[in-house]
């Protein structure tokens, strides 16, 4: 039996680690695109690539059953036009590099998944969005339509192409799971803003098998990766004070929030957004989730 064959770009963030580790698990041929080499492990082939042109790490897609395009630089940023530029950049330019390769290749990938995010619906607190949802407006939202329609417009009539409309994603060693543990422990751990702002989540297993799904199954197009049940940030935040025993959790304003987001050079529009996204076509697709709901997930992943 032939050894299955997927490239990842962008591995070296969270998600693309945990692709990675999973498809080297199941004895896949990994292959890795990244800006500086990195030491996955042995039997991962790393190529060092800038995220912009083609050159020889081409060579890694050829006869490659799915390519996986993670790339873009981290929106946990303050929103300066340089940054917003790179933002855009990152992952526009790295999705037409791999568009060129894929076109040029002799035998070019059957799947490629290529990333983008549930912050392109409106901000919903009450009836939640599948994939034929109202999209939103503003900065966020733009850099993913724009993102999508630059992978949709590239022309491979052999490649399954998927788009990943990712929630947020909790994992034990990355993602934000951590960032609000040490919140929670020093007793800032409470309702952010109002605390009606719905969380659309998935379980970093569930994350792993979604995508799995997507390869082996007949899905194209765009695709909500989170589980069926959002939450409300005021519940998500009572849930995993209760899981690590912490009483304590002040609650943070919006004021509050806007001046610990200058501190940190972040957004306050990361924790305010109301993501009320859920997986329709995954589960008309019969996709199982193993976790569906936020307490079993948190609970899990605190152990």
């Amino acid at each position: 039996m032939e050894t299955k064959k997927i490239v990842i770009a962008g591995a070296n963030g969270f998600l693309g680690r945990l692709l990675v580790q999973y498809y080297n698990q199941k004895n896949w041929e990994v292959h890795t695109l990244t800006r500086k080499p990195v030491n996955f492990g042995k039997g991962i082939h790393n190529w060092v690539w800038d995220g912009q042109k083609i050159g020889h790490w081409k060579r890694c897609l050829d006869g490659a059953l799915v390519l996986v395009n993670l790339a873009g630089k981290s929106v946990d940023c303050r929103y300066t036009e340089k940054n917003k530029t790179a933002i855009v950049d990152s992952r526009v330019k790295s999705t037409l590099a791999l568009g060129g390769a894929c076109i040029i290749a002799n035998r070019p990938p059957a799947v490629w998944i290529n990333a983008s995010s549930a912050t392109i619906y409106a901000h919903n607190e009450n009836q939640p969005f599948d994939e034929s949802g109202q999209l939103g407006e503003g900065f966020s939202v733009e850099v993913c339509k724009q993102w999508e329609k630059t992978f949709e417009d590239i022309p491979l009539p052999t490649t399954r192409k998927v788009a990943l409309r990712l929630a947020m994603v909790l994992g034990k060693e990355g993602g934000v799971l951590p960032t609000l543990k040490r919140l929670v422990r020093l007793g800032l751990g409470g309702t952010m803003g109002m605390g009606n702002q719905m969380i659309s989540w998935i379980h970093e297993e569930d994350f792993l098998r979604a995508v799995d799904y997507a390869i082996e199954n007949p899905i194209r197009g765009n695709l909500n990766i989170s589980a069926p049940n959002p939450i409300k940030n005021k519940e998500f935040m009572a849930q995993l004070r209760d899981g690590m025993e912490q009483k304590i959790g002040i609650r943070a304003h919006e004021w509050l929030l806007e001046i610990g987001a200058m501190l940190m050079r972040t957004e306050t529009e990361l924790i305010l957004k109301s993501r009320n996204v859920v997986p329709g076509r995954l589960l008309n697709h019969g996709f199982k989730f193993k976790y569906q709901k936020a307490p079993e997930a948190i609970n899990e992943l605190l152990t």
